[in-house]
């Protein structure tokens, strides 16, 4: 019997601050209309005090197995994608595992930066699909503004909070993840990165003073990177799923900017309403971008058993990652759940 790997719960949250473009005109020399072209931001939201990227990722896992109809004991994984874990130990997915009570999980963290979503998923569904476990929950969460210099206008208008959440559990219908690619160029991780804080550059007066605990970026290189690397990913995905664009449902992408969104759906052939958008009111989440937008997606649009949904991303690293998944019947896995091959 064959073995796949179906998204059955999907959850997100945003914190309830909002930081408009004209907030930003208070702060730094910008303007909204400034930020609109090149970014296609208006609004992004920020984490309150006493948020952290663990507290954020609880609530967003909560919804996701609500929505699965699954209780926290009976996961056997968790897994969490975030360049901006609550502490370096320990793990924030050992925190999140505890406070939602998956005493049966073992837990783990991934980093990709902006790509750490689609890295996650990947993994979890080949834990499913070996048949080493049977039900995973990946959760990406971040808390960007705390790590980004709000007098650096060019940084300081891209970034968000937020967390995003998916359930994967292991069934017999034919369905999840067609096929994935996952790449990396490393010699140009210094593009986009945070400087102290580790082993390498510990935590100084100097490093405090300099500023290299937040996010430099260096963006006209990035710019020119995320759309080429995000063109030939999304085609890759789909070339190794056998299919073309006219397959996809709806293309979810990371949401870093209006302009790399919308030369990946040329790059495609794709009209744009086969494109889901959300930048506008969130801006970059980064590992946290493309599960929010797929839990806005299934709010929104009518999304099917059989669909096609291509993922696409690239981040920090710098890397990049695509991924073609067919949406299951979720509803008939959920019904089956308790008499099937995979019972809890």
């Amino acid at each position: 019997m064959s073995r796949y790997a179906a998204v059955t719960g999907w959850g997100h949250y945003s914190p309830s601050r909002v930081l408009t473009n004209h907030d930003l005109e208070q702060m730094v020399e910008t303007s909204d209309e400034w930020i609109r072209a090149r970014t296609g931001i208006a609004e992004r939201r920020l984490a309150t005090e006493g948020e952290t990227t663990t507290s954020m990722a609880v609530v967003a896992a909560q919804r996701a197995l609500e929505r699965a109809r699954m209780d926290a004991i009976d996961l056997d994984l968790v897994i969490c994608a975030s360049t901006t874990p609550d502490y370096l130990l320990p793990a924030a997915s050992c925190i999140v595992q505890e406070r939602l009570g998956a005493g049966n999980a073992g837990a783990f963290d991934l980093n990709t930066a902006c790509t750490g979503f689609l890295y996650a998923l990947v993994t979890a569904s080949q834990f499913i699909r070996a048949g080493t476990y049977d039900r995973v929950l990946v959760v990406a969460a971040e808390t960007l503004s705390r790590f980004t210099n709000w007098k650096d206008r060019n940084t300081c208008v891209l970034f968000g909070d937020g967390a995003g959440a998916v359930v994967l559990e292991a069934t017999d219908r034919d369905c999840g993840l067609l096929s994935a690619v996952l790449g990396s160029q490393g010699d140009v991780g210094h593009l986009l990165a945070i400087e102290a804080g580790g082993s390498a550059n510990p935590t100084s007066e100097e490093t405090l003073s300099n500023g290299h605990h937040y996010i430099t970026m260096r963006g006209n290189e990035v710019f020119r990177f995320a759309v080429r690397s995000m063109e030939h990913a999304a085609s890759e995905a789909l070339a190794k799923a056998g299919l073309t664009s006219h397959d996809i449902r709806m293309v979810i992408p990371h949401q870093a900017n209006i302009r790399i969104i919308r030369a990946t759906q040329e790059a495609l052939g794709l009209p744009p309403e086969k494109v889901f958008i959300n930048v506008d009111r969130y801006g970059n989440t980064s590992a946290a971008s493309v599960p929010i937008a797929l839990s806005e997606c299934l709010s929104s649009e009518a999304i099917r058993p059989g669909d096609n949904l291509l993922f696409v991303a690239f981040g920090g690293g710098l890397t990049w990652a695509s991924a073609v998944l067919r949406w299951a019947d979720v509803d008939a896995i959920i019904g089956q759940r308790e008499e099937g091959p995979y019972a809890i």
